[in-house]
């Protein structure tokens, strides 16, 4: 039987992206996002409701992504799931990460030092980050979305 770990994600950060190195040198930067689903329920009252997702960044994206990404701002994540379990404290913990393969900055401007013009209105740029940190301007034009 094939397996198959891919996840896509769109929302906005819920907090600046955190750089740090790994003993081996290698950057690694991990920020929360938020992800919206509006429903309506059978009586037909409008619902919203918030997933809060971890994800983790590896390599020159880490930096991009630490350089150019703040709270609020729109993203759309490719990635896999990872699983994580340790014992702290003698109390057994876990955590499910999406490590990023693929992080593609939407919305415009340059990050900023006020919230609210994070995610401000305007003309849409688009710029894609692919694993090894080459940047694609051209992509995303033909995308549905």
């Amino acid at each position: 039987m094939a397996n198959l770990n891919k996840v896509f994600l769109m929302g906005n950060l819920t907090r600046d992206p955190e750089l740090r190195y790994v003993p081996s040198g290698a950057p690694v930067a991990t920020f929360g996002l938020a992800v919206n689903r509006r429903y309506v329920t059978q009586s037909g009252e409008k619902k919203d409701e918030v997933c809060f997702v971890r994800i983790v960044v590896f390599g020159k994206q880490a930096e991009s992504c630490s350089q150019y990404l703040s709270k609020g701002r729109p993203v759309f994540i490719e990635g896999r799931l990872q699983y994580r379990a340790w014992e702290q404290d003698g109390q057994k913990r876990s955590i499910l990460d999406v490590i990023a393969d693929r992080v593609q900055f939407l919305g415009g401007g340059q990050k900023s030092t006020h919230e609210g013009d994070a995610s401000s209105g305007g003309a849409v740029k688009e710029e894609s980050m692919d694993n090894d940190g080459a940047s694609d301007p051209n992509q995303g034009e033909d995308a549905p979305f």
